[in-house]
């Protein structure tokens, strides 16, 4: 299986990174297939190789959830709603209603023995 990811390149804290597409199981920084674009999270830079990242993703490529946001940004891709995130944040949302009713369940309870 064919995966698009980065490849870290620079000096040391100062790292930089190219997208580049690799079997998935090669190491990061090992010899790519193909080099598709350019980021830079210090200056917030993005290149990108449109016509190569469109064939790879026909091609069946799967990007990692850090490259899919760069090419949400760069327009290749359409922003999807991930499931986990949903999930999370409902399971978040329920544990804190839980926590409110189980709080006035407690208050109630307080004022009825009073």
């Amino acid at each position: 299986m064919i995966k698009l990811r980065l490849k870290r390149f620079g000096k040391k804290k100062e790292a930089s990174f190219r997208i580049v597409a690799c079997n998935s199981t090669s190491r990061r920084d090992g010899r790519p297939l193909q080099e598709l674009g350019f980021y830079n999270p210090r200056t917030k830079e993005t290149r990108l190789d449109t016509e190569a990242l469109r064939t790879r993703l026909t091609q069946g490529a799967q990007p990692t959830d850090v490259v899919r946001t760069l090419l949400e940004k760069g327009g290749l891709l359409e922003k999807i709603q991930r499931p986990s995130i949903a999930i999370g944040k409902a399971k978040l949302e329920k544990e804190k209603l839980s926590k409110v009713k189980a709080e006035e369940a407690e208050s109630d309870s307080k004022e009825a023995e009073s």
